[in-house]
């Protein structure tokens, strides 16, 4: 028997890039695609402080296309709202999720004590969002699942998990029910990642949700290694710092092995390089784990792994800090929201002989947008800092498919869906890639707004 009404419910992700959820209810079982924080700008962030807008108990899975924060960070807000479901995704992924969920948990405990303490928060007491004993219910719901199988959740529903690149572990979400299929991207990765394979695509979707988060734009073709070359030199030569902001989660590893790349061959000397990023560190073991889901070969990431201090203490920060010679840190957040980067920038950002480069996207109302777009000052636990660090781009490191590879990520789709859904973009982004898909495909395509409730096939 047919099931009489699908529905999806946007939670997140939608008119932005992150917080991405989106609810699908049918008569018999309700699933979660993804459970991410909101980041960017103010008006976003207060929304992970918000409870769901539907019945989350009656919430029966949550399936994870990947680990990244704007993917899973609001679990635990999900769990303390009564979620006694299962949470689902492949090794990688929950392993990522459970590191990232702790090192958030960490990070919004020691923030609000340290709030609290300097008397810079409006909120008294200031509070954390949630806690580490938040993360370890939530960890408890965590099973595991093998990409690329089929696993059946309910008679006549079932849902697989292909790989898609991006972070290791990462894919799309096929979910389908009486036969109806809903492809759900996830953040589609690039077909020439250094270190992950191309993205598997789909072959068939009734309905599509796809990621825009480039969806008006190509990344630029440039030379990192000589990019980061030219800064490495530039320190050196003014006795400086260069700041690597990262992703803790595949850019961090990326930009380990370009570094060690270039040491290796001699492109640039053998200076002191730390990894300061406990969350980045425990990540990068991962990659010894899993072998199948990543490029790099045992002996590689061993001689790369042994270039680095792996910084574990914020002490041994401070004695990095008040270290007088050239060396390079790499440290999180890729945004500039938080994690030891802010530590480095309350100390370096007003020092000329300093780079800070960042090295991915980065999301309206995040610090690291506010530099790109010109900032002279910016503010870091309640005070303000001029800009007087060179800001430095790499354009083309980015984890995420730009328009061209987004439309061919299309490609093999047999069939013309019957909808189309621009999710995971800001409005111009997202309005590209609309006229791109109707141009070259004749699609319909929409882009929903934030909390929109739309029934599938009427």
């Amino acid at each position: 028997m047919k099931t009489e009404k699908i529905e999806v419910h946007f939670l997140g992700a939608a008119g932005t890039v992150t917080g991405s959820k989106f609810l699908v209810e049918t008569p018999g079982c309700s699933i979660l695609i993804d459970c991410g924080f909101f980041q960017g700008l103010k008006d976003l962030r207060l929304k992970n402080w918000e409870d769901l807008p539907v019945n989350v108990p009656k919430i029966d899975y949550v399936l994870l296309t990947h680990g990244h924060l704007d993917h899973v960070g609001y679990l635990p807000r999900l769990v303390m709202q009564g979620f006694k479901g299962k949470i689902l995704g492949n090794a990688p992924t929950l392993e990522i999720a459970e590191i990232i969920l702790k090192d958030t948990a960490k990070i919004q405990e020691e923030e609000a004590e340290k709030a609290n303490k300097e008397d810079f928060s409006k909120h008294q007491p200031a509070l954390p969002l949630y806690d580490l004993e938040d993360v370890e219910r939530t960890i408890q719901a965590f099973e595991t699942v093998h990409s690329g199988e089929w696993i059946s959740l309910r008679e006549s529903i079932r849902f697989r998990h292909q790989l898609g690149g991006h972070i290791l572990g990462a894919g799309f979400i096929e979910l389908e029910i009486d036969e109806r299929r809903l492809v759900f991207s996830g953040d589609i990765g690039r077909n020439d990642d250094l270190l992950l394979q191309a993205p598997n695509k789909p072959k068939w979707a009734d309905v599509l949700f796809l990621e825009s988060t480039y969806g008006n734009r190509l990344h630029l073709q440039e030379n990192v290694e000589e990019l980061l070359k030219t800064a490495v030199l530039d320190i050196i030569a003014e006795n400086g710092i260069l700041l690597i902001a990262c992703f803790a989660v595949e850019r961090l590893q990326l930009l380990s092995f370009l570094l060690w790349k270039l040491f290796r061959s001699n492109k640039i000397p053998n200076l002191p390089v730390y990894v300061d990023s406990p969350m980045g560190t425990d990540v990068t073991k991962l990659f010894a784990e899993y072998h199948e889901y990543h490029k790099l070969s045992t002996s590689e990431f061993s001689s790369m792994s042994s270039y680095f201090e792996q910084v574990s203490s914020y002490r041994r920060t401070w004695e990095i800090i008040d270290e007088n010679r050239p060396r390079i840190v790499l440290a999180g957040s890729g945004m500039l929201t938080g994690g030891r980067i802010l530590t480095y920038l309350t100390r370096f950002l007003e020092v000329p002989s300093t780079r800070l480069m960042l090295t991915g996207f980065q999301a309206e109302g995040t610090r690291g947008r506010d530099l790109l777009e010109g900032a002279r000052e910016i503010k870091i636990w309640g005070k303000y800092y001029q800009v007087k660090a060179q800001i430095l781009k790499l354009e083309s490191l980015s984890a995420h498919a730009d328009q061209a590879e987004l439309m061919e990520w299309c490609t093999d789709i047999r069939n013309i869906p019957e909808q189309v859904f621009l999710i995971h973009g800001e409005e111009p982004a997202a309005a590209a890639l609309k006229l791109q898909l109707a141009e070259h495909y004749g699609w319909f395509v929409s882009i929903p707004s934030l909390n929109q409730k739309i029934q599938l096939f009427p």
